[in-house]
């Protein structure tokens, strides 16, 4: 591909810089500066490694399998269709179109049970107005009958998005812990989706590649990246709330 080629791919799959980043292995400095023609003459290997991203034809081609439930199209399934099936299946609605997903390993719910206690004891100690919860809980992500995700852990502030049983309107921070069946769907779909929605702040959490992206949304979904020998700070608290990710890595590591 030339590079304007690139340039319009980019475009039309609607990727962020901070998105080919993370898809490619390519730090997002580096693509800023290929994107914004500052490198002339990017090594070949960056090259391929963008290419490879920017190739993708479909989300199938991103690893997802988006399954239509018969007699539905992707643009018409609702929660009507998401709440006949989820009883038997793991799954989640974003934008008329049903996600499978598959079950969580014990290392994915050993960082989330971590995670949440570290939270809760934090605000439990602070008071206040939010509730941090964890999957699996159905967020009406748009207020609409088109998007209902579960996010791992997430964490309300207003008492007035709890409606019968389910959390209607965006969460104020949100961390999704990445799986083979989720993780290209976290990575992509959801960061938009996220965005869009008003969440304030979004951890996704790479157990294998044992780092923490997280997204400051009002701020033009500003990245920083942690590893799990960080303690990272939660910034809907103001820095006040640290996790200690050297502490939960401890307490993983037993099952790697």
């Amino acid at each position: 591909m030339t590079m304007e080629e690139m340039k319009q791919r980019k475009i039309e799959l609607g990727y962020s810089y901070e998105q080919i980043s993370v898809l490619s292995g390519v730090p997002v400095g580096t693509v800023q500066k290929i994107f914004g023609g500052v490198t002339k003459s990017p090594r070949y290997e960056t090259l391929r490694a963008l290419e490879k991203v920017l190739n993708r034809e479909s989300e199938a081609e991103l690893g997802e399998s988006a399954d239509y439930i018969s007699g539905s199209t992707a643009e018409n399934c609702t929660i009507s269709d998401y709440d006949a099936i989820s009883a038997d299946r793991r799954i989640e609605l974003i934008d008329g179109i049903i996600y499978d997903m598959g079950a969580p390993t014990y290392v994915h719910q050993m960082i989330a049970g971590q995670l949440y206690r570290r939270i809760y004891d934090f605000i439990d100690r602070q008071g206040g107005d939010c509730i941090p919860l964890q999957a699996p809980l159905d967020v009406q992500l748009d207020c609409d009958d088109k998007t209902v995700v579960q996010p791992d852990i997430m964490i309300v502030c207003s008492r007035d998005k709890f409606r019968e049983g389910r959390i209607l309107g965006a969460p104020d921070f949100v961390a999704e812990i990445l799986s083979e069946s989720t993780k290209k769907k976290d990575l992509t779909i959801k960061l938009g989706k996220y965005t869009e929605a008003g969440v304030r702040e979004y951890w996704i959490i790479d157990p294998d590649k044992k780092r923490i992206l997280v997204y400051d949304l009002k701020q033009d979904a500003d990245l920083s990246i942690y590893g799990f020998d960080e303690t990272v700070p939660m910034g809907i608290f103001q820095g006040l709330c640290e996790i200690d990710f050297t502490k939960i890595h401890e307490a993983i590591k037993i099952f790697k």
